[in-house]
Parts: C-alpha cells; sequence; structure tokens
C-alpha cells in the first residue's frame, strides 16, 4: 500500500512547494523507493492550456498529451518519472466531471454538493494507479485559507481518517521572514498558519521553514512549542544557490530522515552521487557562453522554466555557464541596428515556442541574423516556423507567413486539423476551443541518415518527442525551402508534416516543430540542448 505525502503552503504563495516536492520525491528515490507526484491546482480552469502565460507560466505537457502545471516539469526533472493525464487535477476538472455525471443522472437524484461528491472525486483522483508505488506526493497549490483549496483541504482531512496517520504525513511550508529594522527572524506567521490548518482540521507533521537567514536552534524550539511538532520536525529551508542544490540541502537538514521517522520505517542512507555530480557541474564550469533568446513574453521567466532548465542541463553537459540573455522580439522591429547591437554578443540564438502575430517579425529578423552571421541557432515550435517563413521569403516568395496570424497567399504555415497518431486518425476543426485543437503530447519523428540532428540522437532514425501546437508547416513548400538551403531531415512517420528542419551549410541551425526542453534533465540533458550548447561554446572561442 502506497503512503501519502501532502504537501501545503502557508503565509505567501511563492515558497517553492513544487521545488520542495520534487526534492523530497528525489531523495526518497534515492533510498530505493518507487515515488511519484501529484498537483492538486484550485482554480477553476479545467487545465491551464488557454491561460496566458504571464498568469500561469508555462504549460507542461505530458507523453500522453495533457496540459498541466509547470510544476510537473521539476518533478519529471528530480525523479525521471514521466508524468500523466493523472498527475494534475484542478477544481475545474473535478466540477466538470461530477456536472457531466449529474446530468447523465448518475447521482439517480441526489443532491450534488462539495462533501461528499466533490471531496469523494478529489479522494479518488489522489489514489487513483498507486498499486505499485511507496510514496505519493501530493503537492496542494495556492496557499492555506484561500476559499478555492478548502475542498482540497478537506478531502485530504478524509483521506487521512482513512487510511490512519502511519500512512499519511503533512507537511507545511511556511515562511519565517527576517525582518531588519528588528534584526530578527520572525515566527508568528508560521505559528498563525499553522493554526489556520488546524482550525480546517489537519494538524501538520512536519514544517519546511523558508528563510533567508540561518533559523535559530531557540526560533525553531518555540516554533515546534507553539505549533505542536517535534522540534526535529521544523526544518529549516534556506535559499539555495540552484534548485538543483536543493535536494543535498534537505537531505542535510533532515527533510527525509523525519519524513521515514514519521511512517516508522528505516532505509539505506540516500546514494546522492547524481545530485553530487549535478551541483559540482553547475558549480564549477570551465568555461561560459551566452544564449540570446528571443521571445515573446520574456517579462516573466517561469513563461519559459522548462527552456531555461534545458539550457542550463546543456551547460552542464559541456560544463560550461550559460548565461541567457531574455530578448523581446518586437525590439526588432524597429531596424537592422537594434538587432546587430542585441545579437552581435551572442554565442547562440535561440526562438521559442509561442502564439500569436506579436513579435514574429522580430523572430523572423532573428533568424535571419543568424543563417546571414553564421551564429548557431535553435528553433522551437513558433521558432521553427519562423525559420521557414525566412527561408521561403527569401527564396523568393516574399508574402510568405502563417495563417496563424490572417489571411496570406503565402501559406508556409497553416492550421492542421488531421494527423495520424498511435490511436489513430486525429481530427480537429479550425473553429473548435483553443483547448481541443492542438496536436498534443508524445508523437514520432523519423529522422534523415545522413542529417545533423541524426547524429545529435546518436545515429536514431526514429525519435519520440513532446508536442503542443495547432499550426504546421505547409510541406509544398520543401522545393523553396530547400533551394533557400533548409532541409526537411525529420518527418511524421506519414511522411506529411515536418518535424525537423535544418541547414547543412551552417554550423549549426536546427529548427524542430516539437519541444525538445519538456524531456531535459540535469542528469540527462537533452541531446539537442547539449549540442547546441557545444556549438555555442565554439563561437565564443572563435570570437
Amino acid at each position: 500500500m502506497a503512503r501519502y505525502i501532502f504537501i501545503t503552503g502557508g503565509v505567501v504563495s511563492s515558497l517553492g512547494k513544487g521545488l520542495m516536492a520534487a526534492s523530497l520525491a528525489a531523495l526518497l528515490q534515492a533510498r530505493g523507493f518507487r515515488v511519484r507526484i501529484r498537483k492538486f491546482d484550485p482554480y477553476l480552469n479545467v487545465d491551464p492550456g488557454t491561460m496566458s502565460p504571464y498568469q500561469h507560466g508555462e504549460v507542461y505537457v505530458t507523453d500522453d498529451g495533457a496540459e498541466t502545471d509547470l510544476d510537473l516539469g521539476h518533478y519529471e526533472r528530480f525523479t525521471g518519472v514521466s508524468a500523466h493525464q493523472g498527475d494534475n487535477i484542478t477544481s475545474g476538472r473535478v466540477y466538470r466531471d461530477i456536472i457531466a455525471k449529474e446530468r447523465r443522472g448518475d447521482y439517480l437524484g441526489a443532491t450534488v454538493q462539495v462533501i461528499p461528491h466533490v471531496t469523494d472525486a478529489i479522494k479518488d483522483f489522489a489514489q487513483s494507479d498507486t498499486d505499485d508505488l511507496d510514496f505519493v506526493l501530493c503537492e496542494i497549490g495556492g496557499t492555506v485559507g484561500d476559499i478555492e483549496s478548502l475542498p482540497f483541504i478537506e478531502a485530504l482531512r478524509q483521506l487521512r481518517n482513512e487510511l490512519g496517520r502511519d500512512n499519511t504525513c503533512f507537511v507545511h511550508v511556511t515562511l519565517v521572514p527576517y525582518i531588519a529594522a528588528a534584526g530578527e527572524l520572525k515566527t508568528k506567521p508560521t505559528q498563525h498558519s499553522v493554526r489556520e490548518m488546524t482550525g480546517l482540521g489537519v494538524q501538520p507533521d512536519i514544517l519546511l521553514c523558508r528563510c533567508e537567514k540561518p533559523l535559530p536552534d531557540g526560533e525553531r524550539a518555540k516554533i515546534a512549542l507553539f505549533c505542536n511538532v517535534r522540534k526535529e520536525a521544523v526544518i529549516p529551508a534556506l535559499d539555495a544557490s540552484s534548485i538543483y542544490a536543493v535536494p543535498l540541502q534537505y537531505h542535510r537538514e533532515g527533510l527525509d530522515d523525519e519524513v521515514l521517522r514519521h511512517f516508522g520505517m528505516t532505509a539505506p542512507a540516500p546514494d546522492l552521487a547524481r545530485w553530487d555530480d549535478i551541483l559540482d557541474r553547475y558549480e564549477h564550469p570551465e568555461g561560459e557562453v551566452t544564449i540570446g533568446v528571443v521571445g515573446k513574453y520574456v517579462g516573466l521567466p517561469d513563461a519559459y522554466k522548462s527552456l531555461n532548465e534545458a539550457l542550463v542541463h546543456g551547460g552542464m553537459a559541456n560544463r560550461v555557464k550559460v548565461n541567457i540573455r531574455w530578448i523581446d522580439a518586437e525590439l526588432f522591429e524597429k531596424g537592422d541596428d537594434e538587432i546587430a547591437a542585441r545579437l552581435e554578443p551572442m554565442h547562440g540564438i535561440l526562438v521559442p515556442g509561442g502564439f500569436g502575430e506579436r513579435g514574429s517579425e522580430g523572430k523572423i529578423a532573428s533568424v535571419r541574423f543568424a543563417k546571414e552571421r553564421k551564429v548557431p541557432f535553435l528553433g522551437i515550435c513558433l521558432g521553427m516556423q519562423m525559420a521557414c517563413i525566412e527561408g521561403a521569403r527569401a527564396a523568393g516568395h516574399a508574402k510568405a507567413s502563417s495563417t496563424e496570424f490572417g489571411p496570406t497567399d503565402e501559406p508556409v504555415v497553416g492550421i492542421i486539423t488531421e494527423w495520424m497518431s498511435k490511436e489513430g486518425l486525429q481530427q480537429r476543426s479550425a473553429e473548435g476551443d483553443l483547448g481541443g485543437t492542438m496536436r498534443l503530447g508524445a508523437y514520432e519523428a523519423c529522422l534523415s541518415g545522413n542529417s545533423h540532428v541524426s547524429a545529435l540522437y546518436g545515429g536514431a532514425t526514429t525519435i519520440s518527442e513532446r508536442h503542443r501546437h495547432r499550426y504546421e508547416v505547409n510541406a509544398a513548400y520543401r522545393d523553396a525551402l530547400e533551394k533557400d538551403g533548409l532541409v526537411f531531415s525529420g518527418m511524421s512517420p506519414d511522411g506529411l508534416l515536418p518535424e525537423i528542419v535544418e541547414r547543412p551549410d551552417h554550423p549549426w541551425f536546427i529548427g524542430v516543430q516539437f519541444h525538445p526542453e519538456l524531456k531535459s534533465k540535469p542528469f540527462e540533458p537533452h541531446p539537442l540542448f547539449a549540442g547546441f550548447i557545444k556549438a555555442a561554446l565554439q563561437q565564443a572561442r572563435l570570437v
């Protein structure tokens, strides 16, 4: 039977519950346990797929096509366990399913209520598909006291009663702020947060206290006294030099030991050699490169969270520091002087995915700069599409564009309404709901045997990568693109959808329709990012 660890947050948001969950799971995994992490999101959207990146950060896509919270990216990167549809649930999804059942008459005329119907649905979600696991970590989004999170806390309270304290553990993440004027760390916010939790019927078992100064022994004892936990269960969580230092830091503070003690379990000491190597590569680079990311949502780094981490992983693979310069694509629509001034110092240029026309001409200008100046280039999703539009224009199709941006006589990129998957033919309507018209999840691509990208994948002829898009490059323009030197080096298995383009006459120029950043891990950097950073390092040595 799986044991459950419920992770809640108090005082303020953005305390790092997702990172804490991922780190704890990695520590338990390093002790030989089988783990899975799940995220409960209280908002009413069915999923984050239609939410602005400025509202919610990036949308993380799983192999089976779920659009999920970015915390699932942390979970995968830290544990290597692939997430799936059942690992992220929202209030919107719960209510949608319950109302659908009510309309069908599944409740036999009963009054549908938060208790028991909503809480039962949450409990069912938490316990589904857990037979082969030792630990299930459940992170509850938001902050305790939020109205929308109350059904989730209630459901977990019920689950503790049903499974017993020996099989459940509540870890509460709080803030112990430092007041500079007083020169003290203040424990009162943590006390109030725990009181809020106990008022909802839940007594935390372990407190993870985020603080920017070391937590003195006296304050730790005070928190334990007023919050009704053991002193050893008050775990300091100081700011770390890197997110990849967090598992090692939490182990030193005894977090995994305290969790096992709570469950009355013993286990061998964790094998943390993997994390020691990761941190060593991060903290002791032997060079550095600067990568310019020309995007649309650069005002919020979380909009490109997985991309940021994948670039760091590429640096780890080459033992170099990666300096990322986030550049608003709209700046490049002011003229060539602005482009040269900002991109000339870059050792590599990356145009990421996105939606909409804003900044598109700036992205195309960035592609042209990388092509003409022979700067290593990686285009992802929309970035690949912009590379194809640039290539078509250079080949004489001056009006080349995407139907995403409006009607065009030269649709180098157009909306896709059907494609083949493992389940058979998939069909969508251009007028359908935004959340249901995309090609989502893992799809295979067949690589050209003599291509650069095949070499990067170790000579593979078939790969599987995750997609999230509703527009595709029009294969009818293949001849025109090849005229400009841009070749299709990866296609869908049916040969209809371009998956990868590259320029054989360029030092390193690759565009991919999928999102390789979603599968990169610190202990297994994605080959495209490892290769991109290696090319950028070579570029840096030429400057």
